[in-house]
Formats: C-alpha cells, structure tokens, sequence
C-alpha cells in the first residue's frame, strides 16, 4: 500500500511531486501501447495497475455485482511463476525475471480480491506461499521482498493471509508474528501521536505518529482486510492502554484516528505544502478502519462528510477512488448506489471492460430492452471518457505519503 521504494517510481515521485490525485495528469500517453480492454481505468498502470484492479473487484464484490470475466482472468494473469504480482505486466507470455519490479502490496491486495470472488485457489495459494518466503525477522513485511517492515504493508498482507484462510498469528518468522510486528510500530500512550501507528520508525528510530497508517494498522491488528465490514469491536471510546495485544492496539489507533476525525470529519494531506487540503482517499480508509473497530458513530459522520465533498476526487481519480469509496459505504452499512446522489458502482463500472458484470436484477432489466437501444453503450462511452484512471497518483498520494 505504499510506494514501491525503486529508483523508477522515486523518479516519478520527483517528477510529479506526490501530487494528490485530482491533480495528477491521467490523459494517456500519445507513445504508449494501448492499455488491455479487460483494466479498470484509463492512466498509466504501470505503477498500480494490479492494485486498482484488484479494488475494484473487491468493491463490485461488496455490492453484488458479478465483474466481467475478462477482468478476473487479467489480474489473475498478471502473477509470475514463484506467485507474486508486479504492478503490471504488459507482456504475460514473458516470465518474470529479476527485472520485474513485484511487491507484498499488489500482491496481498491481488490474493484480497481473487480469495473473494472464489475460484483461483491455485493463484492465491501461490502467492501466500511467495508473501511467507519474503516475511521478514520481525514478522512483518516491507513493500519490497527484504525491504524494512512497516504498517501497511504488513497489514495488507495480513488481510491476504486472512483472506486466503490463514491464521495470520500462526505465520512467523523466527519466532515473530505480523502482529509482532504491529506492535512494535504503534506509539506508547504517553505524547504526542499516543496510540497511533508509525508507518516505519524515522533514521534516529523515532515512531511518529501517521494518520494512514494508523487506519492500515487497525485493519491489520484485527486481522481484517481491504472490504471489511461493520466490526462488533469495542469501538473508539476507551482511554488509550498498552498495546499489549492486537486488540488493544486497534482499539488505541481507532480513538487517535476518531479524534484526528472529530473536528472537520476528515484527515488531512501531509505533503509539504498540502497541509491543509482534505486528504479523500486517508479519510475513507479511517471510515473503513473505525467501522471495522466498531467506533461507527465517527465513521458515519466521516463517510458523510465525504458524501457532501469527494465527488470531484472520486471523478478525476478513478476506479481505486470509486472503489474506496463504496468500501467505506460498505463498512458502515450505507448504500453506494445512493452515495451524496450518486452511483458509485455505475461510475465505477464506466471505467471498466464494457461487458462489465451486472446484478441479476440488472440483466434482466436489460433483456427488456428494444435491442436497438444504444443507450447503456453510448453512456458507458461517455463515462470512460469523463473519468479519468487514478493511476501513480493515486498510489503515490495515497500511501507514499504515509512515511513520515
């Protein structure tokens, strides 16, 4: 859930600025080969491509909407023969090698989807097996095999195991669990930051505290992944106490996350010069995080807030926005189809395969239909045109902003 940490993306992180996603530019290039018809999205996958597909699965999941086979069959085509997943491959009948840029965050999120929409046992078994190989000392996982552990990314991963029926506090290394691992990354409850999660301890080994991180710590400390749903936990009111178990530790990041919340309803960018613009895609995933941890008076009040104003975000970025979306609408028990007056799951099916997967009351909606009708083809035209993929930016401001 993090920036791959490789001399490629660090270039587009300078050339871009980490620049949040409505202001990345998602036209594609004039030179670059046309994108596969079976992707979700119109930007650059070359850095999330797997990542943004597999959220949309996971979210049209939620929502009962079959996605389009095409679909399915491409993310679970991206995977190298030792089971782990680059951000994309243009060219599968090439086997991966050591030039192929792979990550526990693509993959973690890839095993996520295909786990949830059932039928790729094989693929998803293979890439357990890849995330066990490269688990690191202390437990944990960083985004890259051997890469220091940090909070996302070892809860991402242990939303896969979970996903893939694992007891994630059975999977070690040395003696050391992933919620281990969690644990040494969380801040005592003396200071500032008291109860949130760090994304990694700083160069002098200082844990500071991280919004998004946090909301990616919770989900990992209750052993629950990128689509859960409304959680039966102990909610955000209790006074924060040493995390000496995952409990207690996502109970301490949900009361930081409900009070970093509690004034506008919504998290806010920490990239230089951004302070002080509303962070979307952060405040979904703290929605997704509070409500999994049963604090669902915040996370209602924060999904609301994104209701009135992430429309725009949502429509510039592209599907792993819209996807973002519906999953914290699904966390909370709210209705995406009817999110601030739009349809979540229309929009986001507009930026995929045009056969996209349809509801059983949808199809038969549809056969009613004068097959003369062109309407549902010129609108599903007309939405990729106007939505743009959510691409590098997304997942660079969306997670390479989490390292303090």
């Amino acid at each position: 859930m993090n920036v791959r940490r490789s001399a490629a993306v660090l270039a587009a992180v300078a050339v871009i600025g980490a620049a949040a996603p409505a202001a990345a530019d998602s036209s594609p290039s004039p030179s670059r080969a046309p994108l596969p018809s079976a992707l979700y999205g119109d930007s650059d996958p070359q850095y999330d491509g797997v990542w943004r597909q597999s959220l949309a699965l996971l979210a049209q999941h939620t929502v009962d909407v079959e996605p389009p086979k095409a679909a399915v069959d491409w993310l679970a085509g991206q995977q190298c023969a030792d089971g782990s997943f680059a951000p994309y491959r243009a060219d599968t009948a090439k086997a991966c090698d050591a030039k192929t840029t792979v990550d526990t965050n693509q993959t973690a999120a890839a095993v996520q989807a295909l786990a949830a929409l059932g039928g790729h046992d094989d693929v998803t078994k293979k890439a357990v097996g890849w995330l066990k190989s490269v688990q690191n000392e202390d437990g944990g996982w960083g985004y890259t095999a051997g890469g220091a552990s940090d909070t996302n990314s070892t809860s991402v991963v242990i939303g896969a195991l979970a996903a893939a029926g694992e007891k994630p506090a059975e999977v070690e290394k040395d003696g050391k669990s992933p919620y281990d691992a969690l644990l040494k990354l969380e801040l005592p409850c003396e200071g500032d930051g008291a109860g949130a999660f760090a994304f990694q301890p700083d160069k002098k080994g200082k844990l500071v505290a991280n919004a998004d991180a946090t909301a990616a710590g919770v989900l990992g400390a209750l052993g629950a992944g990128l689509a859960a749903g409304p959680g039966k936990g102990t909610g955000a009111d209790a006074a924060c106490a040493k995390a000496e178990s995952p409990e207690q530790a996502a109970a301490n990041g949900a009361a930081y996350l409900t009070d970093a919340l509690a004034e506008d309803g919504h998290l806010v960018s920490s990239l230089p010069g951004s302070e002080d613009q509303p962070d979307y895609g952060n405040t979904a995933d703290a929605v997704v995080a509070l409500a999994a941890q049963g604090a669902t008076e915040q996370a209602r009040a924060s999904l609301a807030w994104l209701e009135k104003n992430a429309a725009g975000w949502a429509t510039q970025s592209g599907p792993a926005a819209y996807a973002q979306l519906i999953l914290a609408a699904h966390a909370t028990g709210a209705d995406p189809r009817a999110f601030g007056g739009k349809d979540l799951v229309k929009q986001l099916s507009a930026t995929g395969p045009a056969a996209a997967g349809k509801t059983t009351e949808a199809k038969a909606q549809e056969e009613k239909k004068d097959e003369s009708d062109s309407g549902p083809g010129v609108w599903w035209f007309v939405g990729v045109c106007l939505v743009a993929g959510i691409g590098i930016g997304f997942l660079i401001s969306g997670r390479r902003k989490r390292r303090p």
